[in-house]
């Protein structure tokens, strides 16, 4: 009997921590402490557990970025977050702020701008979370690496730079193949960088870059326990 109880307990916490995932609302389970009791209004902090993923959405439908290349970016969280008894633990709409960023074969950051034979893909890293009232909170979570390009040539751009956000660098390296000097960058790239990706270009008739569809490539998944407070 003993066996028994100490089975059922172990299943039960297992179940206060299961991770569920709704057609439209990511939902958290969590048991909360013992003999706790809270009054109305009384904030309370709730463990949101590493490994818990939150679908987000972009003003763009692609985000394109060359080979390398660091872009400052701010997403929104796509649908609220909330637990088992449907409090919001992170309303939709709160902002992301974050980066993406080159992954590397070997995890080494390379101080050459020009050596792209080290870098694996590309991957979106949260660093912060802006609610509507203007609370920052410090968050620990990233995308899935994205590790497929698309090459670009002077005939074929139209397709992908349709409602794309482009890296200083993508657009830099986009121009001088095809000639469009009306390409929008949100970064502007530094001259000495310039110089030195135009004079690479210049010999090629082609150029590879990441091109990210946030709401399919950025799922982010936490890396550490978030915790929120939970407004009764």
């Amino acid at each position: 009997m003993n066996h028994l109880n100490q089975w059922k307990s172990g299943a039960a916490a297992l179940m206060a921590i299961t991770i569920t995932t709704g057609a439209i609302t990511p939902m958290i389970a969590f048991a909360p402490a013992a003999n706790a009791q809270y009054n109305i209004g009384q904030n309370r902090k709730v463990a949101i557990p590493a490994g818990v993923t939150f679908p987000v959405r972009y003003e763009k439908d692609k985000v394109v970025v060359s080979r390398g290349e660091t872009l400052p970016l701010t997403l929104r969280i796509a649908n609220n977050i909330i637990d088992g008894n449907r409090n919001v633990l992170i309303p939709a709409g709160t902002e992301v702020v974050g980066q993406l960023e080159p992954v590397y074969f070997d995890g080494q950051y390379s101080t050459d701008r020009n050596n792209t034979e080290n870098i694996r893909g590309v991957r979106f890293v949260a660093r912060e979370l802006i609610y509507a009232s203007g609370r920052r909170q410090f968050i620990s979570a990233n995308s899935q690496t994205i590790t497929q390009t698309e090459k670009i040539s002077k005939n074929d751009t139209s397709k992908i730079l349709t409602d794309a956000a482009i890296g200083a660098g993508a657009a830099a390296a986009i121009s001088l193949i095809t000639g469009n000097r009306r390409i929008e960058i949100g970064e502007p790239l530094a001259g000495g960088a310039a110089g030195a990706l135009a004079s690479v270009l210049l010999r090629k008739k082609e150029t590879e870059v990441f091109v990210i569809r946030p709401e399919r490539d950025l799922r982010l998944a936490l890396s550490s326990n978030l915790n929120v407070d939970l407004i009764r």
